[in-house]
């Protein structure tokens, strides 16, 4: 991952402290997602698409966990459209013996099997590559997101000067 360096983050960090807790904590909330929402738009270009559904499943929250907010950038999931196989994708899987649960016996290639051999499947990874390529995207909105939303509070700010 290539070294960021944002200058001013300093006298951003003094402007975030002089506001209201509750102030404080929406401008921080508001900067993480638009720099998660850089991760997120590299993690939908990279991720290989067959159907749509986990291109779609990958989404962005943000979170207060202890007064603190996390951001936290997901893809699959449980339910109608959830892409469940978001960790089979980003990982691979090993060679493994598919049964019958709920039926006797597997309908594949018009054959009726007991339980069949799957040789497993190649990791093709899509979100790591995704923070990896966009971090100091993220980084630059996170910083500009925070300038915008000082600004509007009027809270006097420095200029971004941002260096890759």
């Amino acid at each position: 991952m290539p070294d960021v360096k944002v200058k001013g983050l300093a006298e951003l960090e003094r402007a975030l402290s002089q506001l209201p807790d509750k102030l404080e904590r929406n401008v921080v909330r508001s900067a993480l997602r638009m720099g998660a929402k850089q991760i997120e738009a590299e993690a939908k270009r990279l991720v290989p698409v067959k159907s749509g559904e986990l291109r779609d499943s990958i989404r962005v929250s943000v979170r207060l966990i202890k007064g603190k907010p996390v951001a936290t950038i997901k893809a699959g999931g449980r339910g109608k459209g959830g892409a469940f196989y978001a960790q089979m994708v980003e990982f691979g899987t090993s060679a493994h013996f598919i049964k019958a649960s709920s039926a006797k016996s597997l309908f594949i290639a018009g054959l009726m099997r007991d339980g069949v051999n799957h040789p497993g499947a190649t990791s093709k990874p899509f979100m790591r590559p995704a923070l990896d390529s966009a971090a100091a995207q993220a980084v630059k909105a996170f910083a500009e997101q925070i300038r915008k939303r000082l600004t509007k509070a009027g809270v006097n700010v420095p200029d971004a000067d941002a260096e890759g």
